[in-house]
């Protein structure tokens, strides 16, 4: 009997400068082809923050600083029978650019920098809310502080 397909954590960053939001186009399955957030697998004994940052920074090559938790999404895949094949939990963040300028690789086919209001058509589900979400985050975080 094959193993059950289990729920796989993952988290990604949505990494904000100028006014912007980093995205990648996926260059391996799930989502091959679409624009996503950069991030992947969480690893034994990684934080959520610990996972993201070095996710965005293995697949784009930027350095980035987690402001906090933006929201959770679940990815789950089925074949043409409806059989599930994949189960991802993505824990994504809102994050400040600190460094560096993304680049491409096998897990990014192209990277750019969108409003958060312009983001491009073939996205994965429910990136627009999370980015929404995290564009909120980094707002406040960027709002001065009362004395």
């Amino acid at each position: 009997m094959p193993n059950p397909i289990r729920p796989v954590l993952a988290t990604s960053a949505a990494v904000f400068r100028d006014g912007q939001v980093l995205l990648a186009r996926r260059g391996r399955a799930p989502s091959l082809g679409l624009w996503t957030l950069p991030g992947g697998r969480v690893e034994p004994g990684e934080t959520l923050a610990q996972a993201a940052i070095r996710e965005v920074a293995e697949e784009v090559g930027v350095a980035c600083e987690i402001l906090g938790v933006a929201g959770a999404l679940d990815i789950i895949q089925r074949d043409s029978s409806g059989a599930l094949t994949a189960h991802f939990v993505v824990v994504s963040h809102a994050a400040r650019w600190v460094d560096g300028e993304p680049s491409v690789g096998p897990e990014a086919t192209e990277v750019g920098w969108f409003h958060p209001a312009a983001l491009p058509q073939e996205t994965t589900p429910g990136l627009a809310g999370i980015v929404e979400a995290a564009w909120l985050l980094a707002q406040a975080d960027d709002a001065p502080q009362a004395q």
